[in-house]
């Protein structure tokens, strides 16, 4: 204990007389280990963690898809004869988890995430309650559904984790229900409903009856020694027999995938880039410190030869190098635990917004444990390398080697090699990076068709019960509207359905009167919204053609009219042809056909794709005992002429004026809605950004330490040359062709990478090498160009070297 103790104290004594090597190899070392325990926890929580249902190996997600291949849910018809006919699923259930619910808890009024499921949705997951029951069978029908099954965050937080809960009367959505269960902690579906409560379904009759309303999701348990291949044929066999029944369904198909696979989405290619990514940083860090160890081990082969000299056995000088190796490891150890869980605290928002299952997210312990134990044994092994191969060397070669130790071509050739991998998989990562921020900035500078800057939003849920019967616009949304007019800095105030640019909506196939009609079984859709006329002065839609809606002349007892986009005219409009005064088919004798009233510029839905055919139809129009089901849930959408967010408090008045028991939800900026649309691009942008630049800044360390180092080693050797006549300019160029040399390799041997993973890479970003090319040639030359630059301060002290010096030294 006595000599570590005494190793110890030699080896901070060490550290104390070089602290800019010290504070550079434990730098890397915490980054190493820092960034690849974080990363490695996502992936953990993402890839690795069973999801918490018994046997989730079993359960599937069931994609079905039109016969023009868009994504098609079942309509509740649809699902009754699927479950009555499939040979494969003990259980097959249908859910909803589209909306909230207002939960009129003690604290007032509360926005709670709801999932309605069908009377067999929990035996889907094979998860039994903790407290109480679940759905029993039946309990989906009218009139026996209204019970609420609650999750356990709920229960914690809003009914003290009683016992005595269950058989306890609720409030939601203005409604009296029943608590009858709690569920276990852990257990959420969808995956990223935290705070959830549970329903059976509520559909009105529309959503019950027609074979035409696809809106729900649905879930499936395999049966025992059926393998997903089996049921994937035996549901291909249940549609194309509802095919031959209903013609109109003919040449739908489904995909079945397991719900693990399901639930990643298109995040599951980028997640496992990420671990690319991560594992090629983690190299050039261990490589880094690798290559900064052996050269401080050769730079010492003097001082151990000398020790060796004067008597200390091999055992113990090996044992001097591990304690320095250790206390370097040690350091770097602390600083990459603390770093990993800031890192995780500062993402973590946006890693519960971009993943499915971010909330899951934590410092994975053994994932901790392998960063750390990669990145000691290569400090360690890196250290004592050099030490035992001096320590069984004669003493007297050791010295008569003077300052020629280290200048050995395999030892040039190993740091060389250190030194081009680092630049490949630096150059590799930085052309990742480079083209993702290109990426994001196209989105973010995409032509949206309005401009985003001084706009809020706010979500409205209506409470069913509070509500039904009543003519919502007149006794909501028209004293709401009013109000927040009012307010100062406020220019104009509207309604929407469904904001622009988040990725989903609601459509449905159209025929305009005196147009042919669409082939059999071919879908000719379009989205529609439900607006008031103010929205299109928040948005400043500009209008083409006609005119805008207006609640004065559009009422419930007036013709049906719209008002259409360009896409819309493009898609259903013959050429030539007026749209202003041509009609939509309702297929309905007794309703008159809705006229096209006026032509707007195109909005986008989704900011990944061209806007889409939409058709916008003024809430005044709706009839009062359809208010509730089509205007239950809108976006107040508010344009001001000052900080949107300043008028927040009094927005808050206002809701709570109209409607004191509705939940008022936390206004977003339409700038933090389209931030919020590319938050995975964000994500993965700032980590392949990060990434990058600690490569880049690691591969400079190590270009800078190498030249530095071999500049040290060959003192004498420089002094020789320049006392023989070679000028410093040739000193120089000597030096910057090994730079060149070793740049040029990593730089192939990235390029090379680069090209090899195209594929994979394409899964996070679009790789076009001819496209790319110029922008991956400006990275590679700014990737050279910084490498020179670090070379360039080694370079000039070795060609000041002053050979009298220089020799005397030695």
């Amino acid at each position: 204990m006595q000599s570590f103790l005494q190793d110890l104290r030699y080896a901070v004594r060490q550290l104390r007389r070089s602290p800019g090597f010290g504070a550079t190899v434990i730098a890397t070392l915490a980054l190493s280990i820092g960034i690849t325990a974080a990363v490695f926890s996502v992936l953990y929580a993402m890839l690795i963690r069973p999801l918490p249902y018994h046997e989730p190996g079993s359960i599937v997600a069931l994609h079905p898809r039109s016969p023009q291949g868009y994504t098609q849910p079942a309509s509740f018809p649809e699902y009754l004869d699927w479950r009555r006919m499939n040979h494969s699923f003990s259980t097959l259930a249908g859910y909803n988890s589209y909306g909230d619910v207002n939960f009129e808890g003690p604290a007032g009024p509360i926005a709670l995430h709801a999932v309605q499921g069908t009377d067999n949705f929990f035996d889907a997951f094979g998860v039994s309650p903790i407290l109480g029951r679940t759905f029993a069978p039946g309990e989906d029908n009218d009139g026996k559904n209204d019970v609420v099954v609650l999750s356990y965050e709920v229960w914690q937080q809003f009914f003290g984790a009683q016992n005595s809960v269950i058989g306890q009367k609720v409030k939601l959505d203005g409604r009296p229900y029943t608590i009858i269960g709690v569920m276990p902690a852990g257990f959420r579906f969808p995956i990223s409903r935290v705070d959830a409560v549970y329903t059976p379904l509520h559909m009105i009759r529309g959503l019950r009856e027609k074979r035409g309303n696809h809106w729900l999701q649905t879930v499936a348990r395999l049966k025992q020694g059926i393998l997903l291949k089996q049921a994937q044929t035996d549901m291909t066999g249940v549609l194309t027999d509802l095919g031959r029944t209903y013609p109109d369904t003919k040449g739908r198909s489904m995909e079945l995938v397991d719900l693990g696979t399901s639930i990643l989405g298109k995040t599951s290619d980028s997640l496992r880039l990420l671990l690319y990514a991560v594992l090629a940083l983690l190299a050039i860090g261990c490589v880094n410190v690798a290559g900064l160890l052996l050269a401080r081990g050769v730079k010492r082969e003097r001082e151990v030869a000398l020790r060796a000299a004067v008597g200390a056995a091999r055992g113990r000088i090996v044992r001097q190098v591990l304690t320095e190796a250790l206390l370097f490891g040690v350091c770097g150890a602390a600083a990459g635990v603390i770093l990993a869980y800031g890192l995780l605290r500062v993402i973590r928002m946006l890693l519960i917004s971009a993943l499915a299952r971010g909330t899951e997210v934590d410092l994975n312990v053994p994932v901790l444990l392998a960063a750390l134990f990669v990145a000691v044994m290569v400090t360690i092994i890196a250290a004592l390398a050099p030490a035992v191969r001096l320590s069984g060397t004669s003493p007297t070669t050791a010295l008569r080697s003077g300052g020629s130790s280290g200048t050995s071509r395999g030892q040039h050739r190993l740091r060389a090699a250190f030194v081009i991998t680092q630049v490949a998989l630096a150059l590799a990562l930085l052309v990742v990076s480079g083209l993702l921020m290109h990426m994001l900035g196209g989105l973010r500078n995409t032509e949206l068709g309005f401009a985003p800057d001084y706009i809020l939003t706010a979500e409205i849920d209506l409470s069913p019960g509070r509500y039904q019967g009543r003519n919502v616009v007149a006794d909501f949304y028209q004293p709401l509207i009013d109000k927040v007019q009012a307010i100062p800095g406020v220019s104009a105030v509207g309604t929407i359905q469904l904001l622009p640019v988040q990725n989903w909506g609601w459509n449905s196939d159209v025929h305009l009167v005196g147009t042919p009609p669409a082939p059999p079984n071919v879908e000719q859709l379009a989205e529609f919204r439900m607006v008031s006329q103010g929205y299109y002065a928040v948005f400043r839609d500009r209008l083409v053609k006609g005119r805008l809606l207006d609640s004065s002349l559009d009422t419930p007892t007036s013709r049906p009219v719209t008002v259409v986009n360009e896409a819309f005219v493009k898609k259903f409009v013959p050429q030539g042809r007026d749209p202003i005064g041509m009609q939509l088919s309702d297929g309905d004798d007794k309703t008159p056909n809705t006229t096209i009233v006026g032509v707007v510029k195109n909005v986008r839905q989704n900011i990944y794709e061209p806007p889409l055919a939409e058709m916008d139809f003024p809430i005044s129009q709706v009839k009062q005992k359809d208010s509730l089901d089509y205007l239950g849930s809108l976006q107040l959408v508010v344009s001001t002429h000052v900080d949107p967010e300043s008028i927040i408090p009094s927005l808050r008045g206002a809701f709570h004026d109209v409607d004191p028991t509705l939940p008022f939800r936390a206004p977003e900026t339409m700038r933090s809605v389209i931030a919020d649309t590319l938050i995975f691009e964000r994500l993965e942008n700032w980590l392949f950004g990060t990434f990058a630049a600690l490569a880049v800044l690691l591969a400079v360390v190590g270009l800078y330490g190498l030249i530095s180092h071999e500049v040290e080693l060959s003192t004498r050797d420089i002094g020789v040359r320049m006392a023989l006549g070679a000028s410093r300019g040739r000193i120089l160029q000597g030096i910057y062709r090994r730079v060149g040399w070793m740049l040029g390799g990593g730089v192939v041997i990235g390029l090379l990478l680069t090209t090899v993973a195209q594929k994979y890479i394409s899964s996070v970003v679009a790789l076009h090498l001819d496209r790319d090319a110029a922008r991956i040639l400006g990275l590679t030359l700014a990737l050279i160009g910084v490498g020179l630059v670090a070379a360039f301060f080694p370079a000039r002290r070795a060609s000041s070297v002053e050979p009298v010096v220089a020799l005397r030294d030695e």
